[in-house]
């Protein structure tokens, strides 16, 4: 395996040394070169041997000197080498196989490729890395890797993932360990498969490779209404929620106590289950598992907080209330004057009396906010997150009311464009509604700057 060159800093150690555009690296130091991986480990040493197999056929080596981790000055061709591994388990909860038909090819791929997990954040199953491959994790010190472990009981493993090849995952685990490297984990519950006892262990053999074992996030199955021909499968509800709560609980307090770390984190959906107020900032510690689901609405409260504490010039103005009183229960304070704006906010059933309270209490006193929960009828109703709300629900839950703009979290489009999931442009759900929309990115700055109507970055279409 050779990677091509695709472009050569003038003045670096390779122009120096003669590699040129389209020469193919084969090895470093005597090591096969497969991918950006190796590449970059390989070339942190100060002396390099290059084998490179020229644009004209020919072999040859290069010797090259340079500082230590001093870039080697080239762009590799990795459309090849970095192409992501595909995935090789069938699991009981996989969201994709709940995919309806017609949507665009690219959300059917399931990658699962450990490369991707270190230079990304992805979560992966290691099923697909045989001995070899995991051997060159540990000689690359790939560090940290984001693991989905579902559980560590072998059989039930298998059983979730439905590959013969999951069962081997602790033994995994604890070489990573024996070798220095890092890890955070994630479980994707299943009520009756891997909760009760089956979490107990799973959360005792986690604990017990602390610290090479970072963090552990719990997140709810998510089930669509296309699951015809699948395994049959319970979602949770508001006790079974509140149960789980309740179960990980002591292992929290004992992991505080011991390490001082908390080290497991359920997603934010089970305290919106359950109806219980979401846990205040600190006990997210570094929201180490954000892109989970955990910490995401907390988060959100305090960075609208501290925006009002920047931009507000009274202090008279920031709410008086208690800044963690977020059950779904608490009562938004109310508005005396007469509204000149009147705002419509879309957003999953889930999280929608949270937003509620904060929209209402941030919003100037001459702006009426309606937060509006969206049904999904394209997922199916069990599908309650904001990010998997589509335009034609949108159009569906919105048409008919009236007001004066309506606020969209940026998470229900597909990154960098205007279409949600379902294809639907933000311009189709505009022109179909006749009422602005301006999309707001998921922070709680964004949102503070519109409601208050000072954004300046978020876009616009009206």
């Amino acid at each position: 395996m050779a990677i091509r060159i695709l472009t050569v800093l003038p003045g670096s150690p390779a122009d120096r040394a003669g590699l040129r555009p389209e020469d193919r690296i084969a090895r470093i130091n005597d090591e096969e070169v497969q991918d950006e991986i190796d590449f970059q480990a390989l070339t942190a040493a100060s002396r390099l041997r290059v084998t490179v197999d020229t644009a004209e056929g020919e072999s040859r080596d290069l010797l090259i000197h340079k500082k230590e981790w001093e870039p080697l000055g080239i762009c590799l061709d990795e459309t090849e080498a970095m192409k992501p591994r595909h995935c090789r388990n069938h699991c009981v909860f996989c969201f994709v196989d709940q995919l309806p038909k017609g949507l665009r090819s690219t959300l059917y791929v399931k990658d699962d490729d450990w490369r991707l997990s270190l230079m990304m954040g992805n979560y992966v199953t290691l099923t697909n890395v045989d001995d070899a491959e995991f051997e060159r994790i540990l000689r690359r010190k790939a560090s940290p890797l984001y693991i989905s472990v579902h559980a560590t009981d072998p059989e039930v493993r298998v059983r979730m993932l439905r590959n013969p090849s999951a069962g081997s995952l602790m033994p995994r685990l604890k070489r990573l360990a024996e070798a220095g490297l890092k890890f955070h984990s994630q479980v994707v519950l299943c009520p009756g498969i891997n909760d009760g006892a089956v979490l107990d262990r799973t959360l005792e053999d986690l604990i017990s490779l602390y610290p090479a074992a970072c963090s552990l996030a719990i997140v709810p199955l998510g089930m669509t209404g296309h699951r015809q021909g699948l395994p049959c499968l319970q979602a949770f509800v508001r006790e079974s929620a509140a149960k789980l709560l309740d179960q990980v609980k002591p292992f929290q307090e004992s992991c505080l106590a011991e390490f001082g770390t908390r080290f497991v984190f359920p997603s934010d959906e089970f305290y919106c289950l359950s109806g219980r107020p979401i846990p205040q900032d600190r006990e997210y510690e570094d929201y180490v598992q954000i892109e989970n689901g955990v910490g995401m609405l907390r988060q959100l409260e305090r960075e609208i907080r501290e925006a009002a504490e920047d931009e507000l010039p009274d202090p008279a103005e920031l709410p008086e209330t208690d800044p963690y009183d977020f059950s779904p229960d608490a009562a938004a304070p109310e508005t005396v004057s007469v509204p000149r704006r009147h705002i419509l906010i879309p957003t999953g059933t889930s999280a929608r009396p949270f937003i509620e309270a904060l929209a209402k209490r941030y919003a100037p006193a001459d702006t009426s906010v309606e937060v509006i929960a969206v049904r999904n009828r394209f997922f199916g109703e069990s599908i309650t997150v904001t990010g998997l709300i589509v335009g034609q629900d949108l159009i569906h839950t919105l048409q008919g009311r009236p007001c004066d703009e309506i606020l969209i979290c940026a998470t229900m489009l597909r990154e960098h464009t205007d279409r949600f999931l379902d294809d639907v442009t933000l311009e189709e759900v505009q022109r179909t509604l006749g009422v602005p929309l301006r999309v707001v990115e998921n922070t709680g700055e964004a949102l503070f700057r519109a409601l208050r109507g000072t954004e300046e970055n978020e876009r616009s279409f009206s």
